[in-house]
């Protein structure tokens, strides 16, 4: 039987902003519909709206009522706000992030059970889309508590252009409260839901990431701050017991500036800023935004609503078309992953004794010190 294509939930975002642009720019090219199933999560109104106020080229979208109507090799669309939503470009709306949220919360329904494969988000208002259901700072918080709840599993948010991925430690905080959130706990976890997403994200064998450090000059040893020496290193090395190849804490702006990401697979960054300014310096146009951590892929482009250029026609689809490419791509390389480990060989032990090796296949890996 044929293997059916990945199905791609796309919600529309804000619709103030230039979701509905990059979404239609990218779907107007047919080959993408060859390589996987688009499900936008919207407006087909909207949709329509957007496309002739900018003169889009036309986009043959199939509206559906549920995901497993999706039809092959075309748009597919499920309306999930009211025609009669009004859309106000460039300006920030309740009516903006009630849609939003609405799209969202229909396609993480469907995430939830089966019916897509694969999560794709257009920018959203981080103000607007505050609800009693979304009390967020922003889309990975509210994927982490949707997915893994009070599980004790952390999201991990990963920026990402090629073989440059740059993770943080704190997120979406107040530069005020960084400092108490570096805490070793938080290090060695954001160290180990990293390592583990390069190895089964990506498909890197032995990942290398690189730690950033809190303070300028990574602290001068002491002289501008003690966090290295008594959170981060403890923190790395910890982790190196746990299998986990970091080095560093590197200074960021040296770091950086040298071009010595080049030589790592992934970077730990300690704050928001401290990453992504970066990140974005170097990759803003084809830059995506890759939730890791949980047991479903999301990706979104790198870049926010917009609204300066919004309704302009001078919004770049590479971000959100590379965020497409990315989410295809790392979800077959969670498939190869969990069926290369779904049944790993038992471990074989051997009894030295002088000249008298024997091989022991009785013992259990629990009574095994190693």
């Amino acid at each position: 039987m044929e293997e059916r294509l990945i199905r791609v939930g796309i919600t529309h975002g804000d619709i103030n902003g230039v979701g509905y642009e990059v979404i239609l720019k990218t779907l107007s090219d047919a080959r993408v519909s060859e390589l996987c199933t688009p499900i936008i999560y919207g407006s087909s109104k909207i949709a329509a709206y957007h496309r002739k106020l900018m003169e889009l080229p036309s986009v043959n979208v199939n509206v559906i009522t549920s995901a497993e109507e999706a039809g092959l090799n075309r748009v597919n669309i499920i309306n999930c706000v009211s025609d009669d939503t009004k859309v106000e470009i460039s300006k920030s709306t309740p009516a903006a992030g009630e849609a939003a949220y609405k799209a969202l919360d229909a396609a993480v329904a469907d995430l939830k059970r089966g019916a897509v494969d694969v999560l794709l988000t257009a920018p959203i208002n981080k103000h607007n889309i505050q609800n009693e259901e979304f009390h967020f700072p922003g889309h990975t918080e509210y994927l982490e508590q949707s997915f893994v709840g009070k599980s004790g599993r952390k999201a991990l948010m990963i920026l990402m252009k090629g073989s440059l991925r740059v993770a943080l430690v704190t997120g979406h905080l107040p530069l005020s409260a960084v400092a108490s959130a570096v805490t070793q706990e938080a290090i060695i976890s954001k160290l180990l839901i990293f390592n583990r997403s390069l190895k089964q994200d990506f498909g890197i064998i032995k990942p290398r990431i690189a730690v950033l450090s809190l303070n300028p000059h990574a602290g001068d040893e002491g002289l501008l701050g003690t966090e290295e020496q008594e959170i981060i290193i403890p923190a790395m090395r910890e982790a190196d017991k746990k299998g986990v190849m970091s080095f560093g804490p590197y200074a960021a702006d040296g770091f950086f500036g040298s071009g010595m990401y080049q030589k790592f697979d992934g970077v730990l960054a300690m704050y928001h800023d401290q990453g992504l300014a970066p990140f974005k310096a170097l990759s803003m146009d084809e830059g995506v935004n890759y939730t890791a951590g949980l047991p479903i892929v999301r990706t979104s482009p790198a870049h926010g609503t917009a609204y300066d250029i919004a309704g302009k026609n001078q919004a770049s689809e590479e971000s959100f078309r590379q965020a497409l490419y990315a989410a295809l791509d790392i979800y077959r390389n969670r498939q190869r992953f969990m069926e290369a480990n779904a049944h790993p060989l038992r471990r074989q032990y051997f009894e030295k004794g002088g000249d008298n090796e024997k091989l022991d296949l009785t013992k259990d890996e629990d009574e095994v010190d190693l």
